[in-house]
C-alpha cells in the first residue's frame, strides 16, 4: 500500500522506562500515540482517495457522495478504538511483527466508528458532531440550497444511512489488505463480526430505551453501556489486537484483556453519561443537556430516579423535549443533587481499578502494560 513507508517508520521504540523523575505512564504514551494516530490516518487517507476515485467514475453526484463519506472518516476524533487495538496487539507475545501487516486492520476500526457515529447521530437526531453539523444536518442543508425536490431532512438522513453503510463496506474491505496467513485473518474476521453484531444489538438496546423508559433500570443501561460502547470502543479492539497476534480465544491474555476491556469500556461510557449532562460543548462538539430533555435512560439518569426524592422524581419525569437552557440547567442541578453524579464518579473509579487488577493478573509486554494502564485512566477522565 501507498502508506508502508509511514507504517514502517512512523513508530519508534520507546524506552521501556523513562528517565527517573519522569511518569512513565505519560512517557510511553508520548512516545508511541501521536506517530500510530499518523499513521492510522496515513493508511485512511490513501486508502480512501482510490475509493473515491474510484466512485467518482459511477457518476458526478457519486464522487461528492463518496467525499462527504471520506470527510467523515477524516474529520478528527481520537482514534480510540485502533489505539487500544495496537496495544492489544503490542502487548501479545506475537505483536512483534511489523506494523505494515496490521495497520489495515487497525484503520479500519475507524471506518466502522464512523458508520456507527453517522447512523447513532440519525437515530439521536443530533444536531452537532465535534463542533460542526452532523452529517444528515448537512447534507439537509446541502439539499435545501441546491432547490432539489422533497423534504430536505428526510433526504438528509436518508443519505446519511447510506454513508454509514458505505463506511462499513470500505471497513471490511480495508480489513482485508492486512497481511496475514489466511487462517489468522479468519480468526481475526470472526472476533471483527462478533464486535459488529454486539455494537448493532446495543445500539438497538440505547434506541428501544427511548421508547420505554418506564420499563428500564440501571442494569439494563449497564447492559446498554456493555454493548453499545464498551464492546465495540475497548474489549473487542483489544481482542481484536491480540487475535491479529495469533492469541487464541482461551489464552490467559485474552482473559485479562476481556475483564479490562469490559472495565474500562462501561466507564468510558459513564463517563459520556456526566459529558452529556455536564459537559462544555465547545469542548465536547456536542449540544449538552440533550439526555435531560429526552429523559434518555441512561446510567447517571436511571440512578437518579433511583436515588430521588419524591418531589424530584416527579421533577425527572416531567422532563419535555421543549424545555429551555435554563430550565435543563435546572435539571442538571436536581440530578447531581440526587447524589447520582457522585455515585457514577465511583462507578468509573471502581471499574479503572478492576480493569488495572486485571492487568497485573496477565503475561504482557511491560511497555504495553505501562500504555493500559495509562488509558485507563485517559479515556476515562476527558473533558471530550
Amino acid at each position: 500500500m501507498a502508506n508502508d513507508a509511514v507504517a514502517k517508520n512512523s513508530l519508534r521504540v520507546a524506552p521501556a522506562g523513562p528517565p527517573d523523575g519522569d511518569d512513565p505512564v505519560r512517557a510511553v504514551l508520548a512516545a508511541y500515540t501521536n506517530d500510530l494516530v499518523t499513521a492510522v490516518e496515513g493508511t485512511l487517507a490513501a486508502f480512501l482517495a482510490t475509493e473515491v476515485d474510484a466512485l467518482s467514475e459511477i457518476d458526478a453526484a457519486m464522487g461528492g457522495f463518496a467525499a462527504t463519506a471520506r470527510d467523515c472518516v477524516l474529520a478528527g476524533g481520537k482514534r480510540v478504538r485502533p489505539t487500544f487495538a495496537y496495544w492489544g496487539w503490542r502487548g501479545a507475545p506475537g505483536g512483534a511483527a511489523a506494523l505494515s501487516s496490521v495497520l489495515p486492520a487497525f484503520a479500519a476500526l475507524e471506518l466502522l466508528h464512523t458508520f456507527a457515529l453517522v447512523q447513532d447521530d440519525v437515530m439521536d437526531a443530533s444536531a452537532t458532531r465535534r463542533g460542526r453539523p452532523t452529517v444528515h444536518v448537512a447534507l439537509a442543508a446541502r439539499h435545501a440550497a441546491a432547490g432539489h425536490r422533497g423534504d430536505p431532512r428526510r433526504f438528509g438522513e436518508a443519505a446519511a444511512v447510506l454513508i454509514g453503510d458505505l463506511c462499513m463496506v470500505w471497513a471490511d474491505r480495508l480489513l482485508a489488505h492486512a497481511t496475514l496467513p489466511p487462517a489468522r485473518l479468519l480468526d481475526v474476521r470472526r472476533c471483527y463480526d462478533q464486535m459488529r453484531v454486539e455494537t448493532i444489538a446495543g445500539q438497538y438496546l440505547d434506541v428501544l430505551g427511548e421508547s420505554d423508559a418506564a420499563n428500564w433500570s440501571v442494569d439494563r443501561a449497564l447492559r446498554v453501556a456493555r454493548y453499545k460502547t464498551a464492546s465495540y470502543t475497548v474489549q473487542r479492539p483489544l481482542l481484536f489486537g491480540a487475535r491479529l497476534a495469533g492469541v487464541g480465544g482461551d489464552a490467559p491474555l485474552t482473559a485479562a484483556y476481556t475483564r479490562y476491556g469490559l472495565a474500562v469500556g462501561e466507564a468510558f461510557q459513564l463517563c459520556d453519561d456526566l459529558l452529556g449532562v455536564y459537559g462544555d460543548p465547545a469542548t465536547t462538539g456536542k449540544p449538552a443537556g440533550d439526555d435531560l430533555r429526552t429523559g434518555k435512560p441512561t446510567v447517571l439518569l436511571m440512578l437518579a430516579r433511583q436515588l430521588a426524592t419524591p418531589t424530584q422524581r416527579r421533577a425527572l419525569d416531567g422532563v419535555g423535549t421543549d424545555v429551555g437552557d435554563a430550565e435543563v440547567a435546572r435539571l442538571a442541578e436536581l440530578v447531581a443533587d440526587t447524589g447520582a453524579v457522585d455515585r457514577v464518579e465511583r462507578m468509573i473509579s471502581d471499574r479503572v481499578t478492576e480493569a488495572l487488577t486485571a492487568l497485573g493478573t496477565a503475561s504482557i509486554d511491560e511497555t504495553a502494560r505501562t500504555a493500559l494502564t495509562g488509558l485507563a485512566t485517559a479515556v476515562t477522565n476527558r473533558r471530550a
